[in-house]
C-alpha cells in the first residue's frame, strides 16, 4: 500500500535501545540472546546500523521492563491518546486519499483510505513492516504473492509486508478501507510508494 512520507517518519531508536539495555544491567549477548537476535544484529540496531521491526520492538520492550513508547524516545506528554475527526486534514498521493486515524510517530501507523477505482492498482509493493487492512465500503482487489483475494465491507487481510502486494479497488465508487502499517523507516522504505511519475515500474 502507498504510505505518504508524513506517516512513516519515526524518531531514530538507536541511542534509547542502548540506554535502555545498559540501565537494565544486560551485556549485548545476554539482551540479543532473550530476544532472540544475534549480538552482531542488536549491535548495529543500537548503532543505528539498522532499524527495528515492530515485533523486535515489542521484544526488548518487555526484556528491558519498558513501554515501546520510550524505546522511540516519546514521552507521554509527547501523544495524545484520542484523535478527533475535526483534526485530521486528508491527504491525497496517487490519487488515493488518506486521513489519519491515530497519533504520528508510533510503532503502528493508522489511517482511513480512500482508494479509488483504477487508482495503482498495477503497482507491486514490496517493503519492510506488516499491514493490517479493513474494508469499511465497497469491494477490495487484494494480490498477495501469486494469490488474488477478493474483499468485502467487514473482511480483513493482516499480512507481511515483504510479500509482493497489489490492492485495487474492485467497483467503480472505489473502495475505503481501515488500514493499520508498521513501517518503519529504513533505507527500503521508499519502495512501497511505487514509482514516481516519469519512471518505469
Amino acid at each position: 500500500m502507498t504510505i505518504p512520507e508524513a506517516f512513516t517518519e519515526l524518531p531514530t531508536v538507536a541511542p534509547q535501545l542502548r540506554a535502555l539495555r545498559r540501565r537494565a544491567s544486560l551485556t549485548l549477548e545476554a539482551a540479543a540472546g532473550a530476544a532472540g537476535l544475534s549480538p552482531a544484529h542488536l549491535s548495529r540496531l543500537e548503532t543505528g546500523q539498522r532499524q527495528p521491526s515492530l515485533p523486535m520492538l515489542l521484544s526488548l520492550a518487555r526484556i528491558y521492563s519498558t513501554t515501546v513508547s520510550e524505546l522511540l524516545g516519546e514521552t507521554a506528554a509527547d501523544r495524545d491518546a484520542v484523535v478527533r475527526a475535526a483534526d485530521m486534514e486528508p491527504t491525497v498521493a496517487g490519487g488515493w486519499t488518506y486521513v489519519q486515524a491515530g497519533a504520528a510517530g508510533r510503532g503502528m501507523q493508522a489511517l482511513r483510505v480512500q482508494v479509488p477505482h483504477g487508482s495503482q492498482g498495477d503497482i507491486v509493493r514490496v517493503h519492510p513492516g506488516e499491514e493490517w487492512l479493513y474494508v469499511l465500503k465497497g469491494r477490495l482487489r487484494l494480490r498477495l504473492g501469486d494469490t488474488t483475494h477478493r474483499l468485502g465491507p467487514g473482511d480483513s487481510a493482516h499480512f507481511d509486508s515483504l510479500t509482493p502486494h497489489r490492492i485495487a479497488a474492485q467497483d467503480p465508487d472505489g473502495v475505503e478501507l481501515l488500514f493499520v502499517h508498521t513501517l518503519l523507516q529504513s533505507p527500503t522504505a521508499t519502495l512501497c510508494l511505487g514509482p514516481t511519475p516519469g519512471e518505469t515500474p
